[in-house]
């Protein structure tokens, strides 16, 4: 097994590990909010935890990061070939109010972009996992983007801006599509890579939020544009980073995404 291949089997093995223990504090689990206004939860930080110790025993040279272990807002660089971006729950809200739609989300980055996702789908109770030249798959079945063209019927992932400014965006997609709000920005962006979603529009993402469900998109026949802030290849991490704004589908999705919205 080469070095690749050893961290992608490890990588599934530690998020399943940790699977027990999300279902069990499912609604349970008592949210802090955080310095950002984020909310945060002690699974969230258990589960990092977990992660980052198994993920370091295993792979010393790595980095790992996490919205949730990084102790200071000064920006870390990236000096190793291979990292790892974890959210240890993304939809932590939804996991604290006992709304289904939540996921491990662990990233494998070579050289700053994502190679490798793996994502624990609580609701679907599924492992999405998959990476350039090695498929995409929903839990033991193969799958790939919708290739459909555009239509009124079209569902898009998007969450309510945070700014008003984006407001006018957000009435155009409603208007054009069947929006579906899940509360998990890695989960909206998965769903594109395996079929479930047509479109996805975002405008208020940080790197630990997609960076595995960025692994898959390219393999699985989704294109990603971002509106502004590209995260990739990143060249350090840290918690202050600007928010990533985006549009993704296949291609012909994506340049109709960018029409309504204007950009």
């Amino acid at each position: 097994m080469n070095e690749l291949d050893q961290r992608i089997a490890t990588a599934k093995q530690v998020v399943m590990a940790e699977t027990a223990l999300l279902h069990r504090e499912f609604g349970h689990a008592k949210p802090v909010i955080k310095h950002d206004g984020t909310k945060v939860t002690p699974v969230d930080i258990a589960i990092s935890q977990h992660l980052q110790d198994a993920i370091t025993q295993a792979f010393p040279a790595d980095q790992f990061f996490s919205e949730e272990l990084t102790p200071t807002a000064v920006p870390v660089p990236l000096t190793s070939r291979f990292c790892w971006v974890c959210d240890p729950i993304d939809g932590t809200n939804n996991y604290a109010n006992g709304i289904i739609y939540c996921a491990i989300s662990l990233a494998l980055l070579e050289n700053g972009t994502p190679i490798y996702g793996i994502i624990y789908d609580m609701a679907r109770r599924v492992l999405i996992h998959g990476g350039p030249g090695r498929g995409v798959w929903d839990g033991d079945k193969p799958a790939k983007a919708r290739a459909e063209a555009p239509n009124s019927h079209s569902l898009v992932g998007f969450h309510s801006p945070v700014e008003k400014v984006y407001a006018a965006e957000g009435k155009k997609l409603i208007e054009n599509f069947k929006i579906r709000g899940l509360g998990s920005s890695t989960l909206h962006l998965a769903y594109a890579a395996i079929g479930l979603l047509d479109g996805v529009v975002d405008h208020n993402n940080k790197v630990w939020d997609i960076a595995a469900a960025c692994a898959l998109l390219t393999e699985a026949g989704v294109e990603i544009h971002y509106l502004e802030n590209p995260p990739f290849p990143m060249t350090e991490f840290t918690l202050k980073a600007k928010r990533i704004q985006y549009a993704a589908g296949n291609p012909a999705m994506v340049a109709k995404l960018r029409e309504v919205i204007g950009r």
